[in-house]
Formats: structure tokens, sequence, C-alpha cells
């Protein structure tokens, strides 16, 4: 049908059968019909693939989150080897082992005192950890994924405060390494911290934090945070080293397998 010609005519202007009208008029119903269960699907699927739960609440996502540590296995959230294009000072590449994970447990003992009272208002639900090396094994870089026992509003406030209070940036404030015997890392203790990142993620309760440090266990008099060894121009010893660039990173690839993972489990649909 010719645009705007009349609906009871054909294009010759010669008056059409009634069945053939009702035809027509059945099924441009039919197509109405089509077209918007069309426009609620896809408006729900949108909801499933973005974690919107239509405005009742917390992300679907946020929830799902929480139980990662236990429905994906170690090798997802913890690769055996990540690679870092791009990672290393200049933009150069750089690839981490995996050479210990740790037992999950609650976080007694995995912070200084300082650290753990600032995370407390979140509570700890699971504490991953793994420590990596770099390709020549001269840097080891422990990373942690906390799981909280937190709502949404509670992560954000936390997050807040740790941009605002620059809690990631104090050296009190250093998550402690997982020094696994038998390993290059046996010898990364407390004292040979020399650079780490801590991420409060709002969209999980999930808090992503790694600390990186030599090999060789070398003590670190003045530990600087990622961020500050990352700037044009640090001149430390942890900056010209790439320390910096070990624990962000590392930190960073881990969390976007963390958001992938997530992101699957917030779009699969009941059963």
């Amino acid at each position: 049908m010719a645009l705007g010609e009349p609906e009871g005519y054909d294009e010759h202007g010669r008056a059409r059968p009634l069945g053939e009208r009702v035809r027509s008029r059945t099924a441009a119903a039919a197509a109405c019909v089509v077209l918007g269960v069309g426009l609620i699907g896809g408006a729900v699927t949108g909801s499933w693939l973005t974690g919107d739960d239509g405005g009742t609440g917390a992300p679907r996502g946020f929830a799902a989150a929480s139980t990662l540590w236990h429905s994906v296995p170690v090798d997802r959230l913890f690769p055996p080897t990540v690679q870092g294009t791009g990672a290393g000072p200049g933009g150069a590449d750089r690839t981490w082992t995996r050479i210990a994970v740790a037992p999950d447990s609650g976080c007694a003992g995995a912070f200084d005192p300082l650290l753990r009272k600032a995370l407390a208002p979140v509570g700890c639900d699971r504490l991953l950890r793994a420590t990596y090396t770099d390709a020549t094994q001269s840097y080891v870089t422990t990373v942690g994924l906390l799981f909280a026992k937190a709502d949404a509003p509670a992560m954000s406030a936390l997050a807040t405060r740790f941009r605002t209070e620059g809690l990631d940036r104090r050296t009190d404030l250093m998550p402690r390494p997982y020094a696994a015997k038998g390993t290059v890392a046996a010898a990364f203790g407390d004292r040979g911290r020399a650079s780490w990142t801590i991420h409060v993620l709002t969209e999980a309760p999930v808090i992503v934090y790694a600390v990186s440090g030599w090999a060789d266990g070398r003590t670190v008099d003045t530990p600087q945070p990622a961020s500050d060894a990352l700037r044009a121009g640090a001149d430390t010893a942890v900056a010209q080293a790439g320390l910096g660039n070990e624990a962000q990173g590392l930190a960073d690839r881990i969390e976007r397998g963390l958001r992938r993972d997530n992101a699957g489990t917030a779009t699969e649909k009941p059963s």
C-alpha cells in the first residue's frame, strides 16, 4: 500500500473486497501485538544485561556478587597466568604467573590493625588471596578479594570515605602480603611492602586490593601508593622499578575478571 493511500482502496483507486480489507486489518493488528511484545521483551532483556532490578532496590548483580567466592572456580578468580598488555612502565607488557593461593578465610590477621578498623563498617564474609610473580621473578604481588557483608549503601559510604579522606594512600593502611612458603614470595613480609592499591567497589560487596614488593625480600623504607608511583615524573625507587605498575596492573585485571563473572551471574534467568 502506498503512503497515504486510503485503506479501503487499491493503488488504482478501486474499492478493495471486504474480505481483503478484514485480512489487512487483522494482519496490522497482529503486527502491533508482536511489536509491543518485542518492545516489552527488549526492556526486560535490557534490565537483565545491565543488572537493573526495575527500581525495586539494589541491582541484582550486587547480591549475586556476594556468592562469587564459592560459585566461581579459583582459576577464574585468580588465573594461573595474567596478561598485562601495556601495564608496565612506559606501556610495556607484563605477564604475571600465580605462585600461590591462600585458603579462603576470614580477615583475622590479614590486615594491619588500622586498616582492619577502616574496613570494619562493611564486615568480612570471606577473604581470597593469591600471590603472583613477574616473568623475571624479580617482583612479587599479592592480590586480594575481600567479600564484605554490607549492602550497597554501606559500600558506597566506604568508597566515598576512602576517596575523600585518601585512605587508600596512607602507609599505615597498607594490606599485608601472602608470603607462601617454598615460593619466590617466601621472603615477602610486611617490611617488604613497596606499593599497593585498594579499590572499594560500589556495584558489588567486594574490596579489591594488591600489594607488591621485591622477590628478594629487601626492606622498603618508603612505600609508595600505586597511584603516586604511576604519576609522570615519579622518580622514587619504587616508581622506577615499576612496583606501582605491578600492584595496579594486576589488581585491575583481577577486578575486570570479577566484573565479567558477576555480569554473567546477573544475567542468568531463574530456573
